[in-house]
């Protein structure tokens, strides 16, 4: 058990405690847990609990001072890309090589229907940085040009404001895709204009409020750049608010990008996040978030392949066929479809941004494999997550342990930030979308090692340049 630990209640009474909202702990926290064994193909699951109040712990966010930055192994170097940014969740490369970086905060007016829902958006608004002051804007798309190709911004853009809680994008053939917290916008834009001034047209609307719990949707374009592809978090943790909230829900959707028609491809994913074709095979890749309130070390996130019809288990089941013992009634004939996952990735790490790494100008150690954004923990009582990973592949498929690669995130019971979305920059430099610590952070090879030319995000860009 750690000497002092700060985690957030209820005004109640558990096992013996008088619980208020910020207080020191009681019970079993899980800290002996040995979380690398959540990581792999086949992680330990322990018994799941159903704790009248769940473990909690927020870490409070306290920012970069002057002069500090993550850590990164030898062999790279780490700078800031860009500061002074306002919840920066996601960042994606347009062939050309300028960068986007997509600011979003929650959407507002969400309802409070649960006393839980209080914690849980006390507890969201100190992990991002909540304080006093007004408000820099947010729900923007900001341009970052990099014209020399040396690793510094030398061109800054607002390209769209005063958007609905932005988070996906995709680009083609003169056409920026926008995933909104409720529907994909298409907006005329052609490669190096730094400004869009047209109207969108709607391409699809996305399950939105008035809940929306998980409403971040992220965007995919297809290798052949028929189809978007969209993820669409649960309303829920585990189907408490009912499957009528979840119509459309805890899925990745299928949108042809000329009609908007659309279908869900695949089911049972809690909250999705971070699509990626993988360069070499074409199969679409998600990292998603697991539910919650099962106890400190259940429900390990995961990276996982995303096949086509295929039924991953929430709200029934977990990780497969393991039930889940809250949800009623029971589903048997649900839980006999579904598939476990490829890798996990350990419990309530909040994996939200992966970049596969291939054609890069990082070192060798780091030449195939994918960089996943883990936003870190709020429930279990020892920390977990706050830092960027990397799983090697080989043959288009995950292949050994998670390697921590950008850490430095959080130093004791305090976050200097929380990375989000990642991406490779048009140098062949990783960026990292660090929300809280509202910057855009660069890691490079330390030699100065760059690509011949910039390599868009969504590959198949680089073929109708």
């Amino acid at each position: 058990m750690s000497r002092h630990r700060t985690s957030l209640r209820g005004p109640l009474l558990a096992g013996g405690c008088l619980v208020l909202l910020v207080l020191a702990g009681c019970g079993d926290d899980g800290a002996d847990f040995d979380v690398s064994t959540q990581i792999g193909s086949d992680p330990v699951l322990p018994e799941p609990s159903n704790d009248l109040l769940p473990d909690l712990k927020v870490a409070e966010v306290i920012g970069w001072q002057e002069g500090q930055t993550p850590t990164v192994p030898q062999g790279l170097a780490v700078t800031a890309f860009a500061r002074d940014l306002a919840n920066p969740r996601a960042v994606h490369t347009l062939p050309n090589g300028d960068v986007l970086v997509i600011q979003a905060r929650e959407p507002s007016g969400k309802p409070v229907n649960r006393p839980k829902d209080v914690i849980r958006d006390w507890i969201m608004s100190r992990a991002h940085g909540a304080g006093s002051g007004p408000e820099k804007e947010s729900n923007l798309i900001t341009l970052l040009r990099d014209t020399n190709r040396d690793g510094q911004v030398d061109e800054r853009h607002d390209l769209l404001r005063g958007l609905n809680s932005p988070f996906g994008v995709a680009w083609y053939g003169g056409t920026l895709y926008v995933a909104a917290a409720d529907a994909i916008l298409a907006y005329p834009y052609e490669l190096g204009q730094t400004e869009i001034t047209a109207e969108p047209s709607l391409l699809t609307p996305l399950p939105g409020g008035p809940i929306n719990h998980h409403w971040t949707k992220d965007l995919a374009l297809s290798p052949d750049g028929r189809y978007l592809y969209a993820s669409v978090g649960s309303n829920s943790n585990a189907g408490e608010r009912g499957m009528e909230v979840e119509r459309g829900r805890a899925a990745i959707w299928q949108v042809d990008r000329q009609t908007g028609a659309s279908r869900i491809f695949a089911s049972g994913l809690r909250n999705p996040n971070g699509l990626v074709f993988h360069p070499e095979t074409g199969v679409l890749w998600t990292v998603v978030n697991e539910r919650d309130e099962l106890g400190p070390n259940l429900v390990p996130d995961y990276l996982t392949s995303v096949k086509e019809n295929a039924f991953y288990g929430w709200p029934w089941s977990y990780y497969g066929d393991h039930v889940d013992p809250r949800v009623h009634p029971p589903r048997p004939d649900m839980v006999e479809k579904a598939i476990a996952p490829d890798y996990a990735l350990s419990s309530h790490v909040a994996a939200l941004g992966l970049a596969f790494s291939n054609d890069s100008a990082l070192p060798e150690a780091f030449a195939n494999g994918a960089f996943i954004g883990e936003h870190g923990s709020w429930n279990r009582r020892s920390f977990n997550g706050y830092k960027v990973v990397y799983v090697p592949f080989v043959d288009g498929k995950p292949a050994g342990k998670a390697q921590d690669v950008v850490t430095g995130f959080i130093e004791g019971d305090q976050a200097r930030g929380r990375p989000v979305g990642v991406a490779i920059d048009g140098t062949g430099a990783l960026l990292i979308a660090d929300d809280a610590g509202n910057t855009v952070w660069r890691v490079a090879a330390a030699d100065g090692s760059a690509t011949a030319r910039p390599i868009g995000t969504d590959r198949a860009m680089a073929d109708i340049q």
